[in-house]
């Protein structure tokens, strides 16, 4: 791997020693490194762990940060190494970057109840493997193949089903209890079962009521212990457990991302058995979102709007709450993938481990470094710092070895995330501002299939933009690799070309408020723009940005739309019957045209590209009705005459009272009083 320690010195404006088995005969120079109390970066990640366990012996380092940058599999080795030296450059100025500041965490306490749901048989076995560490609780789905033991060593539910919610250390089940033997009171004698002549008790010790023919021999044999009695009502019984461990084929949680403190075992894998044994104690995790209710543009006058969060959400966290005018996220089931925030047309979600501004300055010193270091026409790869991280891996190596490999370009940056879908179009375009030519993200078959649908929606809006503004090439793509065996088609889509960027880099920096970044990058990137067309049209699907149209004919000018607008693009003049409306401001929630009463309304996602984006146009403006009494404008003429030609007819409004309908609020109350044809409470 050619290494230039002058050239990434002055790159990083910093003296640079090259080490080459610094976690071996040079482990002395790490430490006076850590004696000296400053920031350290390994180039290296093989050896973390060892690095990790020197630093705890060495006196003085205990708070000494250390950061740890891959720039071997990911750039050294591979076909174009000898040209990584800006992406070395720029993967070490990363490196240099504070950890993200810290946010609230969200708490688990587990006493490590743990309830195992199968059949008797297998749940036995797997609780002798977990009870020397677990308080095991059995929920029997019948004997299996070889039933119950005769030792009772674990407490045994059983029953129906109904429900099962929770997380780890909160964990609600609910049953009921339906069969005659009462398994609290059974002794496991068998004396039931070799006196039943249909044989409807097994040795899960419960009666088959398909089976059974009500001879009641059973109840005569089991005299003493009383456990069987027929005219036991069913119970609903719940119980509460830390843990959970179903042994059957369906889970009990059909989201993709099941709860923490949940886990399926088909009884191969004993990694999960390892991890459940682990789960007691009391447990951290960052709270990885932050909610904005007044952003929200989900709900208005019980009408809903926007519910992409909703509908992206892979561990059900997301719940809608209509008569509040907001959604909810559950803290406990949020897994931290982002993909809400990612969605999200308002900005009311946002990602905040690490926030949206922390990956802005990350992504901009990556971009910026690189080309001070020389570096062209860079692409980010965003790709999970698990899996996607050991698919790099393996394709460094593989480029190593194979002559047929080449490796991860010299112009690829990758960029590890929690998770990638947390990352959107704000930041991806941003991205291209900052000099980005490509940005590339990697799905590995970890990520729920809706996550893969939002990205690319997602894309494909960002794309469009890019597209229309006149910038050549194919700028954003999923990369597709689930294991080794995807390795060789992984190094074909890395070698893809570069698309065209921008002529002058942006400095504005990634803001807290997505909108605002959005604004902020369609500024640069129309100014830089090849081609700047009036309106650019925009896929329906996964649209943050567009406007609305109307019908004329059909808008009465009733304004219940601007009611409903959480964004305030809907707007009325205090000073005449209009309808104006901001293009910046709408997020094509749709909460408008489900509002409107007479259907006039539609979406239009689009970017338009004149001053009036920005500005209050009026979509539709009406001549005012005069009342008939004072002559005060008070609605419009087309609104008033549509209410009259419908309350005409009515046997209400006849006579008089058809008639205030042609006047103000004022004028109405005043005639009431003052006609002496109306009846009044002095008069009965």
């Amino acid at each position: 791997m050619p290494l230039e320690p002058k050239a990434l010195g002055a790159v990083l404006n910093e003296p640079l020693t090259l080490h080459s088995t610094l976690c071996r005969r040079e482990a002395g120079a790490f430490e006076q490194a850590l004696a000296k109390g400053d920031e350290v970066v390994v180039a290296c990640t093989q050896e973390r762990r060892l690095f990790g366990e020197i630093a705890a012996q060495t006196p003085g380092a205990a708070g000494v940060p250390i950061h740890f940058v891959n720039i071997r599999e990911t750039g050294g080795w591979s076909k174009d190494a000898a040209k990584a030296t800006a992406k070395m450059a720029a993967l070490l100025a990363a490196a240099h970057l504070p950890d993200p500041e810290p946010v609230p965490t969200v708490t688990y306490k587990s006493a490590g109840r743990l309830l195992i749901i199968g059949a008797l048989d297998a749940a036995e076995r797997a609780a002798d493997l977990l009870a020397d560490a677990l308080d095991v609780t059995i929920f029997s789905l019948g004997a299996g193949e070889d039933g119950g033991r005769q030792e009772r060593r674990y407490p045994v539910l059983t029953g129906k089903m109904e429900t099962l919610s929770g997380w780890l250390g909160a964990f609600a089940l609910t049953w009921q209890r339906n069969n005659p033997i009462d398994l609290d009171l059974c002794t496991r004698c068998n004396a039931c079962i070799a006196a039943c002549p249909e044989g409807a008790i097994g040795f899960d010790y419960q009666i088959d009521s398909d089976l059974c023919r009500s001879h009641r021999a059973c109840v005569k044999v089991c005299g003493i212990a009383g456990a069987i009695d027929f005219a036991r009502e069913p119970q609903t019984e719940s119980e509460t457990f830390d843990l959970v461990l179903d042994l059957r084929v369906a889970p009990a949680f059909s989201q993709h991302a099941k709860p923490q403190g949940y886990f399926q075992w088909d009884g191969q894998d004993h990694r999960v058995l390892i991890e459940l044994r682990g789960l007691v104690g009391e447990f951290e995790k960052p709270k990885f979102f932050v909610y904005k209710q007044k952003l929200c543009a989900h709900s208005r006058n019980e009408k809903t709007g926007c519910h992409a969060c909703i509908d992206v959400c892979s561990a059900s966290a997301i719940s809608s709450e209509r008569e509040r005018q907001q959604i909810k996220v559950n803290p406990n089931l949020c897994v931290g993938c982002g993909a809400c925030t990612t969605v999200c047309p308002s900005g009311a979600l946002s990602f905040a481990y690490p926030r949206a501004p922390e990956q802005g300055v990350k992504l901009k010193t990556l971009l910026a470094t690189y080309a001070r270091a020389g570096g062209k026409q860079p692409a980010l790869l965003l790709h999970s710092q698990e899996a996607g991280a050991r698919l790099l891996g393996d394709l460094g190596r593989a480029a190593r070895i194979d002559p047929a490999t080449r490796g991860v370009p010299a112009r690829v940056l990758p960029v590890p995330l929690w998770h990638t879908a947390s990352l959107g179009l704000d930041v991806w375009l941003s991205a291209v501002a900052y000099g980005a030519t490509n940005v590339w993200v990697l799905m590995t078959g970890e990520e729920a299939p809706q996550y893969l649908e939002a990205v690319r929606a997602q894309m494909n809006v960002a794309q469009a933009i890019l597209s229309g503004l006149g910038y050549q090439g194919e700028h954003f793509r999923i990369l597709h690799a689930r294991d080794a065996r995807d390795l060789a088609a992984l190094d074909a889509d890395l070698q893809a070309p570069a698309a065209q960027g921008v002529a002058k880099v942006a400095g504005f920096a990634v803001q807290a408020d997505k909108r605002a970044t959005l604004e902020l990058v369609l500024d640069h990137l129309a100014e830089q723009a090849v081609q700047r067309p009036e309106v650019i049209a925009l896929p329906a699907q996964g649209s943050p940005l567009g406007a609305l149209a109307i019908d004329k004919d059909a808008c009465t000018l009733c304004l219940s739309c601007v009611n409903a607008c959480p964004a305030s693009a809907l707007q009325d003049n205090p000073q005449a019957p209009q309808l104006r409306f901001i293009e910046k401001n709408c997020v094509q929630c749709g909460l408008c045209v489900k509002t409107c009463p007479e259907k006039a309304l539609s979406l239009v996602p689009q970017l338009r590209l004149t001053p009036q984006r920005k500005e209050a146009v009026v979509l539709n403006e009406m001549q005012p009705y005069a009342c008939v009494r004072c002559g005060k404008p008070f609605g419009t003429l087309k609104a008033i005459e549509a209410m009259l030609g419908k309350l005409a007819g009515h046997a209400m409004f006849q006579g008089a009272a058809l008639e205030r309908l042609k006047m103000c609020g004022d004028c109405r109350v005043i005639d009431l009083y003052t006609d002496p044809n109306e009846s009044r409470i002095t008069d009965l």
